[in-house]
């Protein structure tokens, strides 16, 4: 069944909603996973340099901030890999043909409806997999999706990549394509990447395919202003983790006494984003019986965001027996978007 975008969200359908869209909580499923039940936070506020997972950055608070983000003037992520994707989405289409498109990290599938779009006009079926640990706003852009796309048909995992991906069942469809865009992988030390890349392989089936998307190497200043935005947003969605966290683990975190700090360590390519205390203070997270104590300066860090040399990163998906396809880039070279095929 192919599917045709709505003119009028309240006519056309040719199935309902809740018949096209089904829920899966993986969080529900396999509650002992270090990312629900705590351990990991113990683990990175126990050991120095402090540190987080940025997982806890994407609560639905953080995911609305995170929206937010790419639609400012500093964060030219977004705009740059949407202005390639609009330009190769139809080749991408001619490649997968008909296809069951997985998105890890999908928030609010914006991006997913250039290849949805492209889909239709080729007269190429498709089924959708959004895969993100925020249950509300994967629940709302699924929904909204089905409202604008009458015939499409939705599975939503709410949970992490790793039980995302251990979840997967063969494709309905001839074809498969893992989407894995938005620059996320940059978020990854090499030694995560490197799992992260055996883990997408693990999932494939031979001929399927991977979409990546990568942030590359450029200037300093640019690299910077991206995440010291001028309104303020990345610090509100930085210190946001600490709410989380509050919310999560019974925790007393004052947001009022750390400061969003981001900076370019040009020895690793990567954005260093940390959280500083602004004076010396004692912390609880009472339901993971913690007490962190910090010192004036010191510093959590929230995430990395690692730059990419577009060759070496075609090597390391050849490791991975990830052959690369096709890669796109804008006029700028600041990002690249990478079609793999398992072989």
């Amino acid at each position: 069944m192919k599917f045709s975008k709505a003119t009028n969200s309240k006519i056309g359908y040719s199935q309902s909603v809740e018949s096209r869209l089904k829920i899966q909580n993986l969080q529900q499923a396999t509650p002992e996973l270090s990312c629900l039940s705590g351990s990991d936070v113990v683990k990175g506020l126990t050991q120095k340099p402090l540190s987080l997972s940025p997982h806890y950055l994407y609560d639905d608070r953080g995911s609305e901030l995170f929206e937010k983000i790419c639609e400012l003037p500093e964060y030219y992520v977004t705009r740059t890999e949407t202005s390639i994707l609009q330009n190769c989405a139809e080749e991408i289409v001619k490649i997968t043909g008909a296809c069951e498109l997985i998105e890890l990290g999908s928030g609010s599938s914006t991006k997913t409806r250039i290849l949805l779009d492209a889909y239709q006009k080729l007269g190429q079926e498709v089924r959708y997999l959004p895969i993100d640990v925020s249950a509300g706003i994967l629940e709302a852009s699924a929904r909204q999706l089905l409202v604008d796309y009458p015939s499409l048909k939705v599975h939503a995992l709410v949970g992490t990549y790793e039980q995302a991906l251990r979840e997967l069942q063969l494709s309905e469809l001839p074809n498969r394509m893992i989407a894995f865009i938005g620059s996320t992988l940059g978020n990854l030390n090499p030694q995560a990447c490197d799992d992260f890349l055996s883990q997408i392989t693990a999932a494939l089936q031979l001929e399927e395919y991977f979409l990546l998307g990568v942030d590359l190497q450029k200037p300093k200043d640019i690299l910077e202003a991206a995440y010291n935005d001028y309104a303020g947003v990345t610090a509100t969605f930085n210190l946001n983790i600490l709410n989380h966290l509050n919310n999560r683990f019974n925790g007393n975190f004052d947001l009022s006494k750390f400061e969003h700090w981001a900076f370019y360590n040009e020895t690793k390519n990567q954005i260093e984003m940390h959280l500083r205390s602004l004076e010396p203070q004692t912390v609880e997270l009472g339901s993971l019986n913690l007490k962190v104590d910090f010192e004036k300066g010191e510093t959590i860090n929230t995430e990395i965001s690692r730059k990419f040399d577009i060759n070496a990163i075609q090597d390391l998906l050849k490791t991975k027996g990830l052959i690369p396809q096709k890669v796109w880039t804008d006029d700028n070279q600041w990002f690249g978007l990478i079609l793999s095929k398992l072989s």
